[in-house]
């Protein structure tokens, strides 16, 4: 052989290897990502039918309760009736208005009626980290970023405090998988990248699974595409008058696309028999729900690098910590400050820079009395599409923002360092990105057992052969506090049709309100009593028994306690009991 073909055939290997590796790479990437999805729910896995992360435990039985709701009606072979009277018995409740997970509540219902709702939500969760950090590096790296500079930015999303807080109850939040692949498809079309009406086609579907995922997190992503948009027209780079036909064009397939799909959906949500409508959010909602100032530099308690002050400031936010989204640290927002500064003139790097500031202004919310005109929420929060958004979880998309400046930030400082007499600056700016982000890095959930089963419960229901769809009363009535019941009847199916419950529904006047109905009020006077405590409100007798005249339960079910006070008030309502079986007390109607 010559020593020309030798070496023409070296080259030919090395460049199938190379091809190789190309390939290879983002797998590998993403088999980390499910690695470190996995050492961060593993308390969980380790016993996933009967564990749960320590968080917002009422959250947690509301969306069992949708998983087992969805399940059961693909067992029946159909897709979930979008009201029921399930729950909230009799009037009912409405998935479009609740965060009910619907498509991947279908998706993993086989997974729900073998292995049960909680499952599937520790496996939403794991998902939920690796698919977000998965989806935001192919986007990165769809516009260019390299392999580990999209990798870096894919972690700092999908394992941000943001995503990771939101995880403590809000799985409709933490599955944040579908964003990223939004605002990719929508500036695909915004800049003529591919052609916009197919583009178009593909942002409704995505728009539509998302609709059907977290309602909230689309709206939230609508708006981080107008302050990408924004950002965009400011740059003066990739949006022309020559491009806004075909951009108009694409988003205009896209919402036919989303209508066909979602449209008896969205008629059933806002014209529909539980149709409702947002108030203007209350001052406690601007405050407690938005994103202080010194959220964004002090770590919480959940995160590896901390202090014991720290996670005590952090402990103290006056919402809950599902709530505490837009920490960030005072490395990282250095490193994108100086990324911004540096590589202004780079129009990936400035768009992106623009996006998070705005978002990040957003977060803050309306701010309080006179000085809340200067912050730009203050003039969005009255419209009517974002009067029901918390601003505070706009975090989750400036994170994504973030996590874009950084990777291209790495990238242009790699470029110049390489282009330089000193490459090894190249080194220093990788290492600066990497430290930025290492006090983002978060511990493991801490698990505790799910409300477990009472004693008798199934073997009660099978006593007492209720027709389907029979009311059943439980005390203690599931409510904002006790939402106990729901777990039981979402691990076992009993009962098939549940008064009261943790939901969000409308009110008398048509207001969305947490809990609504009488129920409700029979619940802040009675579960205090059941669990040893003074009532939270004042109930008498016969307006408890005019309540009951109204939601007609077929079977009263008490939950036997020590310390409960409420058993003379039951015996006096309800006479004897029929049976009582296991842990329970059971009365028929």
């Amino acid at each position: 052989m010559s020593l020309a073909a030798a070496t023409a055939k070296s080259a030919q290997v090395a460049e199938r290897q190379r091809d190789a590796a190309r390939t290879l790479t983002p797998w590998l990437i993403v088999c980390c990502y499910l690695l470190a999805a996995v050492a961060m729910t593993w308390p969980l896995l380790a016993d996933p039918a009967a564990r749960a992360q320590v968080g917002d435990a009422q959250d947690v039985n509301l969306f069992a309760w949708f998983m087992r709701y969805e399940a059961t009606a693909v067992a029946h072979g159909g897709l979930p009736p979008l009201t029921t009277a399930a729950l909230n018995a009799p009037r009912g409740i409405s998935l479009m208005w609740n965060t009910s997970l619907l498509l991947p509540g279908v998706l993993l219902a086989p997974v729900t009626l073998l292995a049960g709702p909680q499952v599937t939500l520790t496996m939403l969760l794991t998902l939920g980290f690796a698919g977000s950090a998965g989806s935001l590096f192919l986007v990165l790296r769809r516009w260019g970023a390299s392999h580990l500079a999209a990798a870096v930015g894919g972690a700092v999303y999908g394992f941000s405090p943001a995503l990771v807080n939101s995880g403590l109850g809000h799985y409709n939040l933490q599955l944040a998988v579908l964003p990223p692949l939004i605002i990719d498809a929508l500036l695909g079309m915004v800049t003529g990248r591919g052609n916009a009406v197919r583009i178009g086609a593909w942002f409704g579907l995505l728009a539509a699974a998302q609709l059907f995922t977290g309602e909230e997190l689309l709206t939230d992503t609508a708006v981080a595409a107008l302050a990408l948009t924004v950002a965009l027209l400011i740059s003066g780079r990739g949006v022309t008058f020559r491009k806004m036909k075909d951009t108009a064009a694409g988003l205009a397939v896209g919402a036919v696309v989303m209508l066909l799909i979602c449209g008896r959906a969205l008629w059933t949500q806002f014209d529909g028999p539980l149709a409702e409508r947002y108030v203007p959010r209350l001052t406690h909602y601007t405050s407690f729900l938005s994103a202080h100032p010194s959220v964004f530099v002090t770590p919480p308690g959940d995160l590896l690098f901390h202090t014991p002050a720290s996670a005590a400031a952090a402990a103290g936010y006056p919402a809950h910590m599902s709530e505490y989204l837009a920490y960030l640290g005072w490395p990282l927002i250095v490193v994108l400050v100086a990324a911004v500064v540096c590589y202004w003139r780079h129009p990936p790097v400035r768009v992106m820079g623009v996006t998070f500031a705005l978002l990040e202004l957003l977060s803050l919310g309306g701010g309080h009395g006179s000085a809340g005109r200067f912050l730009p929420w203050h003039w969005l929060q009255g419209v009517p599409v974002l009067t029901g958004l918390i601003p505070d979880r706009l975090a989750i998309l400036a994170d994504g923002a973030a996590a874009a400046v950084l990777a291209f930030g790495m990238d242009r400082a790699r470029l110049a360092a390489a282009q330089g007499p000193n490459w090894r600056r190249g080194h220093l700016a990788t290492a600066a990105a990497v430290l930025a982000v290492l006090p983002l890095t978060p511990l493991p959930f801490r698990a505790a057992p799910v409300s477990p089963v009472p004693a008798g419960w199934q073997a009660a229901f099978a006593r007492l052969r209720l027709m389907p769809g029979a009311r059943v009363l439980v005390v203690p009535i599931p409510d904002t506090h006790f939402s106990q019941p729901m777990r039981w009847q979402a691990d076992t199916g009993e009962p098939g049709s549940l008064i009261g419950g943790f939901f969000l529904g409308p009110d008398r006047s048509g207001d969305a309100t947490v809990s609504p109905g009488p129920a409700t009020a029979d619940a802040q006077y009675l579960d205090p009593l059941w669990a040893g405590q003074a009532p939270a409100a004042d109930r008498t007798r016969a307006q408890i028994r005019a309540d009951l005249g109204y939601l007609r339960p077929a079977a009263v079910v008490e939950v036997i306690r020590r310390r409960s006070r409420i058993g003379p008030i039951l015996a006096g309502l309800l006479g004897r009991p029929a049976f009582r079986i296991g842990s329970l007390l059971v009365w028929r109607r």
